[in-house]
């Protein structure tokens, strides 16, 4: 007889893989915490839920996660009967050698890993004993992005019961001080609003959420089944017209770099819009919304242009001209008259947009080139290494290239290559009821250009991140971290050189302090310039080939080993009691054209060790056989 198996949600959705929900005597989830530290904008959260199996028989508790996207799963640890069992960070391979030996031994092995929107989940389970107990406990850590001005640290929660001892806490600080604090999400609503309590001073804020198990029920997401959503915390810090926040400690430093009061630099910006076939109905709709609203919001000393493409190309204008409201009123003509029809050539219209960018520069400007695309090259040329090629020779990094995939057939991953080779990023927009908005929300991250060709130099500093960015826009800013010279602050000496909209402009401070170990942890500096350095390294790992990729790569496992990250390199093998299965937890890559939400799980077959897919979207993949987590 085959065990029954009881889901625990910590920080997931109910999959549908899960036939039935248990009945609530048989376990009780009796405590649910989430303990968030902040400090420089990095922040360490943990985990903890405690279950009971209420049964007279043994029970087998799956535990879900879901964490930001942008964070790193750094440890995990399960307590049953005062014994602890930690996951053990590993190379992928090794991690999957010991999945695939497990399965050759008839064992059950998991091997899970999704991606939706903005969270990631992993997953694993236990076999819990009648009237005992296990305690689960995850700790991820993330650098928080500043967009649009501010912060936001997310927290997401539905353990599917209502909790009794269900807390949050939040404790955030910054030395530069905090300059407002919020909360919002769908569980700040209703009778859940009673429940945060909000305390700022300074350089110091604290959140706390305990709700009880009657406010659990009353929200905006929540139910007889307790909550599902969303807590966001929102914050910004105080800002200076000079070099920014400087935090050291322990031989590292971390540099926050985000001026105000700067004035805006008149941009030059193109939009490449793919309006083939495949953009037909909801897309192409959408898109033409998105850009009458950007249209709306260009300044009137920006200069801009506008080329659709399908197989061919169609120019609005064959030169960039000026944001005048004559101007924009035949726009909006053009975009409402964008039609979807033909074929994919991403090749020619995106150096056509480079070419528009290249014969029209202007002193004391900034240029943007922004492309649109729901799908593959099809028509013109269509290999993805001669295309990216020939976009890098014609932009020659003279202005950024930034690249919107829209919905999950796109070749993302081919757009992130040649976005991070412009000096750019690449964004998916979901196909949703807000993805007129979603592209909306990434033209204001870049509408502001407040500096040019930004230099971050430290002397005194070695072992570096990324110094150098061709743009700094409003409401956004630079992060470096990097080694302090023999530990000497006497003779570490940051400076940032830059082009303003009128000259160019230097930054230099020499106030700035080194933290103590009473407000920072020794290591945690080090764990910051650690995450920035991996993200960086398998960014550049992307844009590599040959045996510079291959050096790179290893550099950065060699950080996630060290460091204990779940990176893309590397999976976290669940250890557990005796006679237990071997979960392998994997970090998925965006690209791999699954659905928004969709969850994974490998289950054995049970005549031997087969694995199959069973996916809450069956109509796409249900059923097909496969060796490992959805990734490329």
């Amino acid at each position: 007889m085959g065990r029954t198996v009881v889901q625990i949600s910590v920080l997931g959705l109910l999959l549908a893989l899960a036939a039935t929900q248990p009945n609530k005597d048989e376990w009780e989830i009796y405590k649910f915490q989430i303990n968030s530290t902040v400090t420089s904008r990095y922040a360490t959260t943990v985990i903890t839920s405690r279950v009971a199996n209420r049964m007279d028989q043994s029970k087998e508790i799956e535990f879900h996660v879901q964490i930001p996207k942008n964070a790193f799963i750094s440890k995990f640890r399960m307590f049953i009967d005062d014994q602890f069992y930690d996951g053990v960070v590993k190379a992928k391979e090794k991690a999957q050698e010991q999945y695939t030996e497990a399965v050759s031994r008839g064992e059950s092995a998991g091997l899970v890993s999704s991606v939706g929107r903005t969270l990631e989940e992993f997953k694993t389970s236990v076999n819990v004993a009648a009237h005992k107990k296990v305690t689960f406990e995850l700790t991820y850590e993330e650098l928080l992005k500043r967009k649009h001005g501010k912060y936001e640290l997310q927290i997401h929660a539905r353990p599917l019961q209502p909790v009794k001892d269900f807390k949050v806490d939040v404790y955030i600080h910054e030395k530069a001080g905090i300059s407002f604090i919020d909360v919002k999400g769908g569980l700040s609503t209703k009778d859940l609003a009673n429940a945060i309590n909000k305390t700022h001073s300074d350089k110091q804020a604290w959140v706390q959420f305990y709700p009880t198990v009657d406010q659990q029920k009353n929200c905006d997401s929540c139910g007889d089944e307790g909550m599902n959503g969303d807590l966001v915390i929102v914050y910004d810090v105080n800002r200076n017209t000079g070099l920014g926040d400087i935090t050291t400690s322990s031989g590292y430093f971390v540099h926050h770099f985000a001026p105000s009061n700067l004035l805006r630099i008149p941009k030059n910006v193109v939009f490449v819009i793919d309006q083939s076939g495949s953009m037909s109905g909801q897309k192409i709709k959408q898109t033409r919304s998105a850009l009458l609203h950007i249209l709306n919001d260009i300044e009137e000393d920006d200069f801009f242009g506008l080329i659709s493409f399908d197989h061919g190309l169609f120019y609005w204008k064959r030169e960039l001209v000026q944001a005048n409201s004559e101007n924009l009123d035949a726009a909006r003509e053009f975009v409402r008259k964008i039609q979807d029809r033909g074929a994919t050539d991403i090749n020619e219209a995106v150096l056509a947009g480079a070419r528009m960018l290249n014969a029209n520069s202007r002193e004391g400007s900034a240029s943007i080139l922004i492309l649109l695309t729901d799908g593959d090259p099809t028509s013109g040329v269509t290999n993805f290494e001669i295309i990216q090629s020939n976009v890098r020779r014609a932009i020659a990094e003279k202005f950024p290239l930034y690249c919107l995939g829209f919905g999950f057939d796109v070749k993302f991953e081919f757009l992130e290559k040649m976005s991070l080779q412009n000096n750019g990023v690449a964004r998916r927009i979901y196909e949703d009821s807000d993805a007129d908005l979603q592209l909306k929300g990434f033209y204001e991250e870049v509408a502001t250009p407040l500096l040019t060709d930004v230099t971050m130099i430290y002397v005194g500093g070695n072992n570096l991140t990324q110094t150098n960015f061709s743009q700094y826009y409003n409401g956004s800013e630079i992060v470096v971290a990097g080694q302090i010279t023999d530990n000497n602050i006497e003779t570490f000496t940051p400076q940032v050189v830059a082009i303003s909209r009128n000259n160019s402009v230097i930054f230099s401070d020499t106030n700035f302090t080194n933290e103590s170990t009473g407000d920072v942890p020794d290591d945690h500096i080090l764990r910051v310039w650690a995450y920035l350095m991996v993200k960086q390294l398998l960014d550049k790992e992307l844009q590599l080939s040959g045996p510079e990729k291959e050096k790179v790569r290893n550099e950065a496992l060699e950080l996630s080993l060290k460091y204990s990250f779940v990176t893309p390199l590397t999976s976290m093998v669940v250890t557990k009691p005796l006679g237990e299965s071997t979960d392998v937890l994997h970090k998925p890559k965006e690209d791999h054209g699954l659905s928004p939400g969709a969850s994974y799980q490998i289950v054995p077959s049970s005549s031997a060790a087969c694995p199959r897919l069973f996916s809450s979207a069956p109509h796409h993949l249900s059923g097909a056989p496969l060796l490992d987590a959805p990734t490329d």
